[in-house]
């Protein structure tokens, strides 16, 4: 097994190490950079490849030569199919989080930054059990059971798994439920696709079943207090997992409800909902801070309407866009609910209608991970609106958007949130200026 020395964490999560001279089995491959999961700065790894491409390669330390004082014991076996960054100390993750992003800003965003910036924003108390949703594969075991699975990382192959210590409790209870269901039906693996949970911080929720196979049994897993409803679907081999092709069983709620910040807010199974709610209503505040209470709102990439409708209370005119049909239709369901007829929600992808940006209200942003569409970076480079409050999953999308807005706004506020403690990923809220154009 080839060994490498492991240079600095990278965008992405895994370690950055070059092949050697010395240790390259093959002699063009010397001064490879390799992407190594399961490792940390300073240490001395042994790898397995996972990919070879023309340029570089990525694999797994099998092996710990020379380990980091950051490393610690993982919590569950497969750490590296669920959270890969479970054998770093808490405060090694934080840091790195931090590092990677203010390199990500300066790189692809052109940000100059203070040593220590951007702040980031996290809760200590909730490294484990804040997830509210969990997509399951499924594997069979050797005496021909079926087991909930992960995909192992960077592999086709499925690691079976009992529970995720990153879930809130009730989808670990209500995942083995259903299994055992799975179990005494006896389903046969090949008809199995996967299994979504989701749950709403109040200790309830909503599952989905989808199998190949359009099957019939005598009884299904019933609502209760905790799983408080259950579909089944078939899905079609030609589609992905969890994409429904026709609903065979529906038995309680379709929908959870949760508030944020004194907002009720009904979502489904499928529709966009943030992970992390503890650490949502924190930036949600701080989102609150640059929003003032009655100028115009537009809200793109709104999902159910988690962002805007909490801060919509005095608002006279708050629009929200998303291309998801469900997502809208809960979206004007918490309208109603929640009794705000000022707020109005259209299901348009956002390139569709960038003619609502207009020069005199602030504009919301929270795009899915390929960022802003080019013709939103237009739209608002020629009408300037105000204010930009720019959300991300991604800080790569989101670095490069700042960039190519840069010629119109500043960047008046930058600070990161920790919604996925244990996992490489990071959100970033930017808050953009309007420049003067004298």
């Amino acid at each position: 097994m080839p060994t490498v020395r492991i240079e600095k964490l990278v965008f992405g999560g895994q370690g950055l190490a070059r092949v050697s001279a010395q240790k390259a089995s093959v002699p063009d491959k010397s001064g490879q950079v390799v992407f190594v999961w399961n490792a940390l700065p300073g240490e001395e790894v042994e790898i397995e490849y996972l990919s070879n491409k023309k340029d570089y390669a990525e694999a797994v330390a099998t092996r710990v030569i020379i380990s980091s004082p950051d490393r610690i014991q993982p919590r569950e076996g497969h750490f590296l199919s669920s959270s890969p960054w479970q054998m770093m100390t808490w405060e090694a993750e934080n840091s790195w989080k931090q590092k990677i992003a203010a390199e990500t800003y300066g790189r692809q965003g052109g940000l100059i930054l203070d040593p220590g910036e951007p702040a980031i924003e996290f809760d200590s108390a909730g490294q484990y059990g804040y997830r509210n949703k969990l997509e399951y594969s499924f594997t069979a075991l050797a005496d021909g059971t079926i087991s909930l699975a992960f995909f192992e990382r960077g592999q086709k192959q499925r690691t079976p798994v009992t529970e995720s210590l990153l879930a809130e409790p009730v989808i670990n209870e209500v995942s083995a439920a259903i299994l055992a269901w799975i179990n005494r039906q006896q389903i046969p693996l090949r008809s199995l696709k996967s299994l979504i949970v989701r749950s709403n911080h109040r200790g309830q929720a909503i599952a989905a079943l989808f199998i190949k196979d359009q099957l019939v049994f005598p009884d299904y897993p019933a609502p209760n207090e905790k799983l408080v409803g259950f579909q089944l679907y078939y899905s079609t081999h030609k589609s992905p997992a969890s994409v429904p092709t026709k609903i065979l069983q529906s038995a309680g709620e379709n929908h959870l409800v949760t508030e944020l910040l004194g907002t009720k807010l009904k979502f489904g199974l499928t529709s966009f909902f943030q992970v992390n709610i503890p650490v949502f209503e924190n930036a949600l505040r701080d989102m609150a801070a640059f929003i003032g209470p009655h100028e115009p709102l537009i809200d793109y990439y709104s999902g159910v309407g988690a962002i805007s409708l909490p801060l919509a209370r005095n608002r006279a005119d708050t629009k929200l866009i998303d291309n998801n049909e469900e997502a809208i239709q809960y979206a004007k369901e918490n309208i109603t609910l929640n009794r705000l007829p000022h707020c109005q929600a259209r299901c348009l992808p956002a390139e569709k209608i960038p003619e609502l940006i207009s020069s005199d209200g602030v504009v919301v942003l929270d795009p899915p991970r390929a960022g802003l569409h080019e013709k939103i970076i237009r739209r608002l480079a020629a009408v300037r609106p105000p204010r930009l409050v720019y959300l991300s999953c991604n800080l790569s999308t989101q670095a490069r958007d700042i960039n190519l807005l840069s010629d119109s706004y500043k960047v008046v506020h930058l600070k990161l949130y920790n919604f996925f403690p244990r996992t490489p990923h990071i959100e970033g809220l930017c808050v953009l200026d309007r420049l003067r154009s004298d």
